[in-house]
C-alpha cells in the first residue's frame, strides 16, 4: 500500500467524520436545550452504555465530574446486580446505544424509570425502543462509520463524544463555572498547576525588579538590565507607575543603529504601554499571553491595580514551575 493511498484513505475517513459532526450539529433540536437545563441542576448524572458506547459514556461522565457535576458511569450489567441503588429520584440517566436496541440497556430502562430518574437517550436510531421510551432523545445518527466495513463505531463514537462535550459546555455556561471552580476538581498534574499557581508565586519582586525612571539614560537602563539579569528593565515614573519597558532585544536593536548612546534616554527606547499581568493571574493564563503573540514574549512586568510595578515574570520562571 503506497504512502499516497494511505494518506488518501486517512483523509477520506476524516472527511466522513467531519460530515457526521456537521450532520449532528444540524440535527440539534429544542430537546437539547431542555436536557442542558436538566443537567445544570444539582441532581446526579448517571451515564451507561455497552462496548464502545460505554467507553464514550465513561468519558462523558468524567467530563461532567471535572466541572463539578456529581457524575458516574454505570455499566448496565452492574446496574442489574446492585448498582441501581446509586440512582435516586430526580437523577438524570444518559443511556447510549447506536441502535437503540442494545439488550442490556433495554433491560435496565424500567428499573431506572421505577426509581424516578429521567432518561436521556443518545442514539443513532430515533425510531427505536430506547428513543420511544426515553424522556428526551438526542439524535446521534451517522450516515457512514468510516471504516472499510462500515461497521466499527468510528463516526458514531466521535459524534456521541462531541454531543457529551456540547452538553458539558452549555452546562458550564449556565452554571457560570469559573477557572477557580474548575481548579477544585484538578489539584494535581499539569492542569492543576496551570489553574492553581498564580503569577505572584513565581515572579521576581522587590530588589530583584530592574527599574529606572523616565529621565534615566539609556546607558543606565542597560546597566540595570545587566545587574538584575532578567532580560528587561521597567521604566517608571516617580510614583513607580509603569510607563514602558526595554528588553534585551530592544537594547541589541538600538546598539546596531546608534554609535553614540550617551544622549539617548531610556524613554527614547522603551516600548510604551507594554503588555502586563497582574499578581493574581494564573500561570497558565500568563503563559498563554506570552506564547499567543505574533512574536513570543519572554518577559512581562507585573503590575497591581494602581498600575505600579510589583514584579517581573519570565517565561523561563513559568516553565521552571512545571506547568
Amino acid at each position: 500500500m503506497s504512502n499516497d493511498l494511505i494518506l488518501s484513505e486517512a483523509r477520506k475517513l476524516l472527511d466522513i467524520e467531519i460530515e457526521s459532526l456537521t450532520l449532528i450539529k444540524n440535527n440539534l433540536t429544542t430537546d437539547f436545550s431542555k436536557i442542558v437545563i436538566l443537567l445544570a441542576s444539582k441532581n446526579k448524572l448517571i451515564v451507561s452504555g455497552v462496548g464502545k458506547s460505554g467507553l464514550i459514556g465513561r468519558k462523558i461522565a468524567a467530563t461532567f465530574a471535572s466541572i463539578g457535576k456529581p457524575s458516574y458511569f454505570m455499566h448496565p450489567v452492574d446496574a442489574m446486580h446492585g448498582d441501581l441503588g446509586m440512582i435516586e429520584n430526580g437523577d438524570v440517566v444518559i443511556l447510549i446505544s447506536k441502535s437503540g436496541s442494545t439488550q442490556e440497556i433495554i433491560e435496565m430502562m424500567p428499573y431506572v424509570k421505577g426509581r424516578g430518574a429521567l432518561i436521556i437517550a443518545i442514539t443513532g436510531n430515533i425510531d427505536s425502543f430506547l428513543s420511544h421510551n426515553a424522556d428526551y432523545t438526542i439524535n446521534a445518527y451517522v450516515e457512514q462509520e468510516g471504516c472499510p466495513l462500515n461497521t466499527a463505531p468510528m463516526s458514531s463514537a466521535l459524534v456521541t463524544l462531541a454531543i457529551g462535550d456540547a452538553l458539558a459546555t452549555c452546562v458550564m455556561i449556565i452554571n457560570d463555572i469559573t477557572i477557580q471552580d474548575f481548579s477544585r476538581q484538578h489539584p494535581l498534574g499539569q492542569i492543576g498547576r496551570n489553574i492553581t499557581l498564580a503569577v505572584r508565586e513565581v515572579m521576581h519582586t522587590n530588589e530583584q525588579i530592574p527599574l529606572v525612571t523616565e529621565s534615566s539614560s539609556f546607558r543606565e537602563a542597560i546597566i540595570e538590565t545587566t545587574n538584575k539579569s532578567l532580560g528587561c528593565v521597567c521604566i517608571v515614573n516617580s510614583e513607580k507607575e509603569l510607563k514602558g519597558i526595554i528588553t534585551d532585544g530592544d537594547v541589541r536593536r538600538v546598539l546596531q543603529k546608534v554609535d553614540d548612546i550617551r544622549s539617548v534616554l531610556a524613554s527614547d527606547v522603551m516600548t510604551l504601554n507594554p503588555i502586563t499581568v497582574s499578581p493574581d493571574m494564573l500561570l497558565g493564563q500568563a503563559l498563554g499571553l506570552m506564547e499567543n503573540r505574533t512574536s513570543q514574549i519572554n518577559v512581562l512586568p507585573v503590575v497591581n491595580s494602581d498600575k505600579k510595578v510589583v514584579g517581573v515574570i519570565r517565561i523561563h520562571d513559568i516553565v521552571k514551575s512545571g506547568i
